[in-house]
Parts: structure tokens; C-alpha cells; sequence
């Protein structure tokens, strides 16, 4: 029975799409770029840079129009002059209606041959695209971020709620050894009223641990749009190696020529350049060359011809240089020259201010990680030492020389430790991933060496 209730849940959690089997950073980094919407937002943002690129071009290129027009006229036509009847001498109008139709079409050709501000748009749209690569670099940067957090905060968690696991069974053991102490009058009930304390404790952690790390899945399945994804866990085995170069400011050197943010910064000071530029032209002359052919059919003849013409043809064909020269726009001209010389300051300000805060988090993130390797370095030999200081008081405990207070803070120093040291391991993993988000370099390719170190052989 028990058997066949079993089968049926996994039956039904197959039904549900739920994951049984644990997944890498690879393979959901690829399932949530097509998921996530920030970077679906910034990945629709670059087609449209793209397109509008396009567009750009289009103020260089010929412009070719051909307008036809149909008309159907009617002449109600009376002259001023009368005609007089010999017999009766009566005085007569001989009025007279004509229909008459006009056929016309109008080719024109206009090829831009100076154009100084249509040339910059067509640059500006250039820096515009690039622009975008940048920005869908950044997105992809900050989803792999997002995505390695939530991947090991659910580590992090889960490894947090096992070591309260374990805490709670150590507990658990020690409070019996003092019910059976105090039974046998080798120990106080102070003995038992303490276990009991920190047993209930324990419960407390781990109500608190269970919805934690349920809170973190629900995060990770959201990111990247699946349910009950299973991370894969850390290689035991795994090395926290240090940073390269050491040096700070080999890392703050890149970020001022690779992070997006500074070069998006940058390419919007060459569109602003290029807009004062635009603005500076409006006082230059355009030239173009212009071509024409226009026809125009008269079925029946003209409003001006008479009863009895017949149809023309009228083909037209010019070719003209057309020179249009700015006089005065009212110093509509010069404001404008004005506003976007104010515009190019402010974005070489913002570049500016984007390589500064750029320098910074890079200097951040170094020292973090560099932080975050020592922590690791240092709790390896805490939870060494924590083991060993465990071992001395249960035997201390053992003998009488040590009470079950000193045991039970044992236990919680080593398991604190132990929590403590994969948290530290996952923070530098997460940190060196975000060291090089500070400093632009971070790629996709980065998530592979962090896979490697995850035990896939196990999961």
C-alpha cells in the first residue's frame, strides 16, 4: 500500500512539471535568459535600436515620390453675346455644356548631396546601437548575478537547515544522556533543564530555516521559470583560489575602458557631441539634386479649348540643383546650439560620474572577495578547532570533569561554524562572479568554471 502511494506521487509531481533531478548554472542560465523579463525588456530595446539604426540611413539615401491625380470637369458655358431672330427680331442665348477630363502623374527623385545634419543622425543612430549592446550586455551581466545568488542562497539555506538538522539530533542525544544521568544520581536537573532549553531552541531554528529556504527556492524557480528546481551542490572538494591579478587597480583599470555603464556613458557623449554638431548646421546651406518627370493627358481637350479639340499629351522632364540657405529662424538656431552645448556637458559629467562609481564598486568588490577568501581560510581552522574543543568536553562530560552546558555550547559553536563556512564559500564564489560584473569583464563563459566546482557527479 505504502508502495503504491509512493508511485502515485511521483506520477503526480511528473504531471506537474515538477524537477527531480538537480540542475547546474549552465543549463538554467539558459533557461532564464529566455524567461526573465529585464533581459527579454533589454534584449526588445536592442531589435529596436537596430531597426531605428536603419532608419538613420535612410537621410542619405535617395527619396523617390510619384504622385498621380484623376479629374472630371463639367463646363456650363453662356456667353455674353445673344443671337437675334430675323423674323420676330426676339433676342436669343445659346448656352453649351463640355465634360473634359485631366490625367496627371509626377515622378521625383531627391538625392541629399549636402547635408550636414542628416549625416550626424545617421551617426547618432550608429552610437544609438552600440549603446544598446551595451545595455544588453549589462542585462545579461545582472541576470547571471541574480541567477548565481538565488542558486546558492538556496544552497546556503538548505546546508544552513541541515546543520540545524544535525544540531537538533546532537540535541537531542545529549538530552537524553542527562535524563539517564539524572536517573542514575550522576547528574543534576540543571543538566536536563539546560538540553531541554537549547532542544527547544533548535526547534525554533529550524521552523525559521525550513521557511527560509523555502522562500529562496521560490525566488530561483521564479527567476528562471520553473518549478522546484534542485541546485546542484559544491564539489567538497571544490578550491577557493585567490583573485588575479592581486593588484586593485589592474581591476580598476578595466573598468574604466570595459564596464557597459561607462561605455554607455561614453557613446551618449559622442551622441551628444554629435547633436550640438546637428544644432550648428541649421546655419549651413543644403544642396540637393532634384529630377522630375511629369505627365499630364487631357482626354477632351482643355477648360480653354474649344467644342471640338482633341486629347493631348504634356510630358515634362527637369533636372535642377536645389540650394536652400538658412537666413533667419527667428535665434531659434542659436538657443538650440545653446541647449545642446549645456547637454554635452552634463553628459561628460555623467561619464564622469559613471567611471567614478564604476572605480568604486570595482574597489568594493575586490576587497570583498579578497575578505571573503580570508573568512574562508579562517573558519576551516575554527571548525577544526570547534571539532576538537567538542570531542575534549564530551569526554570532559564523560568523566565528570566538564557539565552538559559546556557540551551543548560545543555543539552549537562547531555547528554555528560549520554554517558559516559554507556561506563563506558560497559568497566568494558569488563574489568573484560579481567582481568582474564591477569591473565590465563578466561573461557567460565565467558561469562554466563555476560549475565546475559544483559536484555534478552527485548532485
Amino acid at each position: 500500500m505504502k508502495r503504491s502511494t509512493l508511485s502515485l506521487c511521483i506520477v503526480a509531481a511528473g504531471s506537474l512539471g515538477l524537477s527531480v533531478q538537480a540542475q547546474n548554472l549552465v543549463s538554467l542560465f539558459a533557461t532564464a535568459k529566455n524567461y526573465d523579463a529585464s533581459y527579454q525588456s533589454a534584449l526588445a530595446q536592442y531589435e529596436a535600436n537596430r531597426f531605428k539604426a536603419d532608419q538613420a540611413i535612410a537621410g542619405l539615401l535617395p527619396n523617390v515620390n510619384l504622385s498621380t491625380n484623376a479629374q472630371r470637369s463639367l463646363i456650363d458655358y453662356t456667353p455674353d453675346t445673344y443671337f437675334v431672330n430675323p423674323a420676330d427680331h426676339s433676342k436669343d442665348v445659346i448656352p453649351f455644356m463640355r465634360y473634359y477630363g485631366t490625367y496627371s502623374a509626377t515622378l521625383t527623385a531627391v538625392q541629399p548631396l549636402y547635408r550636414p545634419a542628416n549625416y550626424d543622425v545617421y551617426l547618432q543612430g550608429k552610437k544609438q546601437l552600440a549603446q544598446s549592446v551595451s545595455q544588453l550586455v549589462a542585462a545579461e551581466q545582472d541576470l547571471l548575478i541574480r541567477l548565481t545568488q538565488g542558486y546558492f542562497d538556496v544552497l546556503t539555506s538548505s546546508d544552513s537547515l541541515k546543520s540545524i538538522q544535525a544540531q537538533k539530533q546532537a540535541v537531542a542525544e545529549q538530552l537524553a544522556s542527562a535524563k539517564r544521568n539524572f536517573e542514575v544520581g550522576t547528574a543534576t536537573i540543571t543538566d536536563t533543564r539546560e538540553a531541554e532549553a537549547r532542544y527547544d531552541l533548535i526547534l525554533a531554528q529550524e521552523i525559521a530555516g525550513e521557511n527560509d529556504l523555502r522562500i529562496k527556492k521560490l525566488f530561483l524557480d521564479q527567476l528562471v521559470g520553473m518549478k522546484n528546481v534542485q541546485p546542484t551542490r559544491l564539489s567538497k572538494n571544490a578550491n577557493m583560489e585567490s583573485t588575479t591579478p592581486a593588484d586593485v587597480d589592474a581591476w580598476v583599470g578595466v573598468s574604466e575602458q570595459a564596464h557597459p555603464n561607462v561605455l554607455t556613458a561614453q557613446l551618449a557623449l559622442d551622441i551628444a557631441t554629435l547633436e550640438v554638431d546637428k544644432a550648428k548646421s541649421a546655419h549651413l546651406p543644403t544642396v540637393d539634386l532634384q529630377a522630375n518627370i511629369a505627365g499630364t493627358r487631357n482626354a477632351d481637350g482643355t477648360a480653354t479649348s474649344g467644342t471640338s479639340s482633341l486629347g493631348t499629351h504634356v510630358l515634362g522632364k527637369s533636372v535642377a540643383l536645389v540650394v536652400n540657405i538658412p537666413i533667419y529662424q527667428g535665434y531659434a538656431t542659436q538657443s538650440r546650439v545653446r541647449e545642446t552645448v549645456e547637454l554635452e556637458n552634463k553628459a561628460r559629467y555623467d561619464l564622469e560620474g559613471a567611471k567614478r562609481a564604476t572605480a568604486q564598486s570595482t574597489r568594493t568588490a575586490f576587497y570583498n572577495l579578497v575578505s571573503g577568501i580570508g573568512q574562508v581560510k579562517a573558519l576551516n581552522a575554527a571548525e577544526r578547532s570547534s571539532l576538537l574543543a567538542l570531542e575534549a568536553n564530551q569526554l570532559g562530560y564523560t568523566v565528570g570533569i566538564r557539565i552538559n552546558i559546556d557540551v551543548l555550547n560545543s555543539q552549537s559553536q562547531l555547528y554555528q561554524t560549520q554554517r558559516d563556512l559554507a556561506k563563506a564559500k558560497y559568497d566568494v564564489l558569488v563574489g568573484g562572479l560579481k567582481l568582474k560584473q564591477a569591473n565590465g569583464t563578466l561573461k557567460p563563459e565565467d558561469l562554466q568554471a563555476l560549475n565546475d566546482l559544483l559536484d555534478n557527479a552527485n548532485p
